[in-house]
Formats: C-alpha cells, sequence, structure tokens
C-alpha cells in the first residue's frame, strides 16, 4: 500500500513480509558436482537434472514497531526542545527575526529534502529536529514577548488536540478511507498554495489579509487559521494511520524514522497555528 502522506509516502515503505525478500537459488544435488559424477539424473519430464532450485529467504534487520517509533520520536522531540531553549536564550532580541526567516526556509527545504528521498537518512531528520527548533525558539520568544503566557497555553493546547486526535482515532475507530486521505491532502496542498501566494503579496506590501497576529485580526484571519488548525488534525489522523498500517504490515525498520518524522512536521504546524489563533484573543 502507498501512503498518501507526502511525508510518509514511499513506494517500498509498507512491506507486506517485513522487508524480506526472497530470491531463487541453485545448488548441486548432494554429493555430485555439475557434470561430474555418476550418470546423469532426469526429472518426471524426461529432461536431465543438474541443479535443484531451494529457495533462500534474506532478512531485513528488523520491522517497525510501536515502541521504535515513539522512541525516534522523544528523540526528535528533545533535540527540538533544546535547540529551542537554546534559541530562546542565546539569540538577541535583534537576531529573532532573521532567526526565523532562515530557519523557516531551512526548514521547508530540508522537509521536501527527506519526503522525496528513496531512503531513510536519519541525519537529516536530526537536522529538521535541530533547525525547526530555531524556528520555534524564535517565533515562541517573538510571541511571548507581545502576550504574556501564551506560549505555555499554545504548548498545553497543541498536546491535548494531540492526544484527543489519538483517543478519538483509537476509540471511535476512526475510518481513513482512500477518499479521506485524498480530501485531506489536497485540502492541505491548496492551503500551501494560498499561504504562498499571501506571502508573496505581502512581499510587495499587498497582503491578503489571512495572516496576523493580535486581537486587531478580522474575521478572514480567525477563519484561515481555524481551517488550519483542523487541517493539522486531520493530518494528524492520517499520520496514525500510516503508523498503524505500517506497524501491521511489517514495514522496515527505517521507516520508523519516517512515522517521527512526519508526526513532528504535523506537530509543529498546528503548535504554530495554534499560537496564532490565540493572539487572536488576547490584547
Amino acid at each position: 500500500m502507498e501512503s498518501r502522506n507526502p511525508v510518509l509516502s514511499r513506494p517500498d515503505v509498507w512491506s507486506p513480509n517485513g522487508g524480506q525478500t526472497t530470491y531463487p537459488t541453485y545448488a548441486q544435488p548432494a554429493g555430485q558436482m555439475p557434470g561430474q559424477g555418476s550418470a546423469p539424473q532426469y526429472d518426471q519430464y524426461g529432461q536431465p537434472v543438474h541443479y535443484a532450485q531451494q529457495p533462500v529467504t534474506q532478512q531485513a534487520p528488523g520491522v517497525m514497531t510501536l515502541d521504535d517509533v515513539v522512541l525516534k520520536t522523544g528523540i526528535l522531540f528533545a533535540i527540538l526542545a533544546a535547540s529551542a531553549a537554546a534559541t530562546w536564550l542565546l539569540v538577541p532580541d535583534a537576531l529573532l527575526y532573521p532567526a526565523l526567516i532562515v530557519s523557516s526556509i531551512a526548514g521547508f527545504v530540508t522537509v521536501l529534502f527527506v519526503s522525496l528521498r528513496r531512503k531513510v537518512q536519519p541525519a537529516f531528520v536530526f537536522l529538521y529536529a535541530l533547525v525547526e527548533g530555531v524556528f520555534i525558539g524564535a517565533i515562541s520568544k517573538i510571541f511571548e514577548s507581545l502576550y504574556t503566557g501564551i506560549v505555555g497555553q499554545a504548548i498545553l493546547a497543541t498536546f491535548v488536540a494531540a492526544g484527543v486526535t489519538l483517543a478519538a482515532y483509537k476509540f471511535l475507530k476512526i475510518r481513513v478511507t482512500p477518499m479521506f486521505q485524498r480530501v485531506v491532502m489536497i485540502a492541505t496542498i491548496s492551503f500551501a498554495v494560498l499561504l504562498l501566494v499571501n506571502f508573496v503579496f505581502a512581499m510587495f506590501g499587498a497582503g491578503l489579509g489571512i495572516r496576523t497576529i493580535g486581537s486587531g485580526a478580522g474575521l478572514l484571519a480567525i477563519a484561515v487559521s481555524a481551517i488550519a488548525v483542523v487541517l493539522a488534525v486531520l493530518n494528524l489522523i492520517l499520520d496514525f494511520d500510516h503508523i498503524q498500517r505500517g506497524i501491521e504490515m511489517r514495514a522496515p525498520a527505517e521507516q520508523s524514522w519516517v512515522a517521527a518524522f512526519g508526526l513532528m512536521v504535523t506537530m509543529v504546524w498546528l503548535y504554530v497555528e495554534l499560537l496564532r489563533i490565540l493572539s487572536y484573543f488576547r490584547d
């Protein structure tokens, strides 16, 4: 099964035999070298037999497990938290906006690089966590300087939203159908294109008014942020479903890094959107 998630999508992710590959090989009959020894043997069709097919199974290093996904996700979030804390404490206020811009661009490029590569490279996953930590640290400090206490509220809201989503997926048995996947992915890509267009217009001083911060935000900005939060939650459901399917189908162990990476991308997006929407209701 091929994933519809752009981060988790790999043609070889969900291997039904856990990464085992069977190749035909040939071995001479016991006690006899090809073309040597006793008279040739014949099969039931009268053909001479010199070799017998014997399947040889090559075992993959391991398979994807829930414990492995949880461990790798914890490692990535620890790196992100350490990088964010260092940015918060060490980067001067005058450099927060440059750090925010550079890290956001670097994070976007890293996401594309990791998502498009066929083989997982944990080093680049670590790099994303490190770069995104700079982004989170910078944007959090900027918002906290404007609205005291908002960062703690956004962090709590993010983990509550993720926990409720996981519980709903598990206990309400939400079915992720191909149609559900297509709708979420099309909506997510459309939203990303809208933000890109708004960014280009904003560079020329003609923003569309859909992205702002503070209580002065209009209904359009609030609606766009609310849609973004809903899309992030729906992408979390896709992440949980892909992880469950990967574990059930015994995907290769290296795909645990892809799963952890996908979760981090979605969680960061959810946090930033909640941070923004909370600011709309603060003086």
